[in-house]
């Protein structure tokens, strides 16, 4: 960790931060980054990596600064790669700009970049920070850290509750346990994820779209919908199915043109299938039932837990499993939602993530 860091340092990196999560939920399987470049006493140079493909956020920003890169100083919120991919080494175009000094948040987990980007950096003469706001970098890298690192997509399961622990009557009566504030954080939450997965109960009971719906912007996108479905339960003409949506299945059900099938029952198989398919973060929605079956396999990363203050009294309660014993949430705090409280918690660390 990078302890001398300055106000200034802090300041400019949390800009760069801001950047990067413009694109959160858009540049899979490629990880969000932001660079921010200061030179004069002043911001010439902003950018953010938009989509894979694109040129990486170093590129947008050094352009946006032009000739005022020379002898300036660098901030970016994921080490500069060092090898050629899709677009060139950022690490080279740095080089070449000639900077001065470059503050890193994370170091990146990818083994052909991993400390190569700094290095080379070094070797060039230029003043290299590791480590300014590595957490927050880590946290809103934590899908792309974890595919990286394990192969699969991070999973994040989100589900809302009454105080006495309730999420749905008996009768399965559609009823809104949140408020608006809540309902507009699930859906910015939707835009920012790049999967959404339910099973085929939830798809039966309540026909969902499981699309992004904030009034107002134009700027939004639709998670790929992945549905739970080993029976084939779910009828091929259902909304949710749209293309490019995922199946996970045991049946032999034809599905038509467009829409991905994994046969398989093994939870972790799935998810590296879903990997490969360049998903870093797979948002859990629906019942208990499929959150069960990923807690039990200890698949479940983070948690957002929707409190509303509300009794129900009888009803289904939010998670049904049975576990060999306690599992360990970290890093949980809260926040108010206005009618709502949230709490978030990680199950499993943030993999790849130095120091």
């Amino acid at each position: 960790m990078y302890q001398d860091r300055t106000e200034q340092d802090t300041h400019l990196m949390q800009e760069a931060l801001s950047l990067a999560a413009r694109a959160l939920g858009r540049t899979s399987p490629n990880p969000p980054v932001g660079c921010v470049i200061y030179h004069h006493g002043r911001v010439v140079g902003r950018g953010f990596h938009p989509k894979a493909g694109e040129p990486h956020a170093e590129v947008f920003a050094l352009k946006d600064a032009g000739d005022l890169a020379r002898g300036s100083t660098v901030y970016v919120t994921l080490e500069p790669c060092s090898h050629h991919g899709r677009t060139p080494p950022c690490a080279d175009a740095l080089i070449e700009a000639g900077v001065r000094r470059v503050v890193v948040a994370a170091l990146d987990p990818n083994p052909l970049v991993s400390g190569k980007g700094v290095e080379k950096l070094r070797n060039a003469g230029i003043q290299v920070a590791v480590g300014v706001l590595q957490e927050q970098a880590t946290v809103q890298q934590a899908g792309f850290r974890t595919r990286i690192v394990q192969g699969r997509p991070r999973v994040t399961y989100k589900f809302a509750q009454t105080l006495d622990g309730k999420m749905a009557p008996l009768q399965r009566e559609q009823v809104w346990l949140t408020g608006l504030s809540s309902r507009r954080f699930v859906h910015e939450l939707r835009n920012q994820t790049d999967a959404i997965a339910v099973g085929s109960g939830t798809v039966l009971m309540d026909h969902p779209q499981l699309t992004t719906r904030l009034e107002g912007r134009d700027d939004t996108r639709d998670p790929t919908p992945v549905v739970f479905d080993r029976s084939g339960r779910v009828p091929v003409t259902a909304k949710v199915l749209r293309e490019g949506a995922v199946v996970v299945t045991e049946s032999q059900q034809v599905y038509p043109e467009g829409i991905r099938v994994i046969r398989s029952a093994d939870l972790r198989e799935v998810l590296q299938e879903l990997g490969t398919l360049g998903i870093n973060s797979l948002l859990l929605e629906g019942g208990p039932t499929l959150a069960s079956a990923f807690l039990k396999a200890h698949l479940i990363d983070d948690l957002l837990v929707f409190i509303t203050p509300k009794i129900m009294g009888t009803g289904l309660s939010s998670i049904w499993t049975e576990l060999s014993g306690l599992q360990e949430v970290h890093g949980m705090h809260a926040e108010n939602l206005e009618e709502d409280v949230l709490l978030r918690a990680f199950l499993n660390p943030i993999p790849g993530v130095e120091g």
